[in-house]
């Protein structure tokens, strides 16, 4: 089952996706509702009941959490190609500790920086000049713990969707650590809707990226460091985590820095990243 969250007649709107037949079925959600919560309205609740149906392409997708309620917790270097990559490219503060982490690297994206499907990644040359690209697969919480062990660790999870963990490199090296690089305006695009935990294979799921229609990222969740109940662990070891907390897993090999010379994102790019069994989150690059 896939959930979106969507402009509607000027309202923000919650609804059953129906890709195959182009239809969106809206819930009976109160506008301000969707508008505070997204997707995470529906934690823990029998669903509302459908009003009417409207035709996708009649609609503005929105991201599923429009404003996460605290910091995108995210993961770094949890693919092994990745991991090699970056640590040979002059940007990774941890590199001295050897080119695949020992335990999860965990940082964080502000709320801020959350934008939806269709919506500009925008640069700011006064700011950054090497902007990346990092396709993901989200993790979104839908029943509290802390100190959760890996083995109950999916019973946590509510549902499952597409994170592009956009990244300043410069940014990066300059201040030695990911909050600022990874937290710019814009560089969290999240989407095109969620699908429920049940409904997805981890241990075998694709996970691709393309800019202007060139394949850049071609890896699969099977081939993740630490799978997402080993990162779940983690990340509670100590923190209380909550419903509508959000986790990106890490990105496989492929980003813009790991090429040479590096293949960072420039006005008018288009990317596309896709996640089987999720769908397709597409953004244009834009100047500020």
């Amino acid at each position: 089952m896939k959930i979106a969250v969507f402009n509607w007649n000027g309202s923000c709107c919650l609804g059953l996706v129906d890709e195959a037949n182009g239809v969106l079925s809206r819930f009976d959600v109160p506008h301000h509702v969707c508008e505070k919560a997204g997707v995470t309205a529906l934690i823990g609740q029998e669903f509302p009941k459908v009003v009417e149906d409207c035709n996708l392409v009649d609609v503005q997708l929105l991201a599923p959490v429009p404003r996460p309620h605290r910091n995108v917790f995210c993961v770094g270097k949890n693919y092994h190609d990745h991991a090699k990559e970056f640590s040979r490219s002059g940007f990774d503060s941890s590199a001295a500790k050897g080119e695949v982490p020992e335990a999860p690297i965990v940082f964080s994206k502000v709320p801020q920086s959350v934008i939806g499907p269709g919506k500009p990644i925008r640069i700011d040359e006064k700011v950054s000049t090497a902007v990346d690209y990092e396709v993901e697969l989200g993790v979104i919480i839908g029943r509290s713990g802390r100190n959760i062990r890996s083995e109950d660790a999916l019973e946590h999870v509510w549902a499952y969707t597409i994170i592009n963990d956009v990244t300043a490199r410069d940014l990066q090296g300059i201040h030695s650590q990911w909050l600022i690089g990874k937290s710019q305006d814009t560089f969290c695009p999240m989407g095109p809707w969620v699908i429920l935990r049940d409904e997805l294979d981890l241990s075998d799921t694709g996970v691709r990226c393309f800019v202007n229609g060139e394949c850049r990222q071609n890896s699969n969740t099977g081939l993740l460091i630490f799978d997402v109940p080993t990162i779940i662990a983690a990340i509670s070891n100590g923190i209380e985590l909550m419903p509508g907390d959000i986790i990106a897993t890490g990105t496989p090999a492929g980003v813009g820095i790991g090429f040479k010379p590096p293949k960072y994102l420039v006005t008018g790019d288009k990317l596309r990243l896709e996640i089987d069994g999720i769908g397709t989150l597409e953004n244009p690059v834009e100047a500020w």
